[in-house]
């Protein structure tokens, strides 16, 4: 991942919106009420941990291990600092029936 915040927070952004999209075309038209359900979003969401573990903590953790403990937390302070104001504008979004 990268050193700017807006970057990480923009490929997480792109990461869950690309698994969304996954999600809602193919799990209940394509796969019913069965029992590959469950063992997907368990497979999913392991998945989903493990990606956003790296995209949030790969470069703060290398400034750390590197010596530079303030800006690897403050890398990831950023990080999640704006990736939080994404869900909270696009509930406004939702709200002002722009994203409807």
């Amino acid at each position: 991942m990268t050193k700017n915040p807006f970057l990480n927070a923009l490929a997480a952004l792109t990461y869950i919106s690309i698994i969304s999209s996954v999600m809602f075309f193919t799990v209940d038209k394509k796969l019913g009420n069965t029992i590959l359900v469950p063992i997907f979003m368990l497979s999913l969401f392991s998945l989903s941990a493990a990606i956003m573990g790296y995209i949030f903590l790969s470069q703060p953790v290398q400034l750390f291990l590197d010596g530079k403990k303030k800006a690897g937390v403050k890398l990831f302070l950023q990080t999640v600092g704006i990736f939080a104001c994404i869900p909270v504008l696009v509930l406004i979004l939702i709200n002002t029936k722009v994203l409807r």
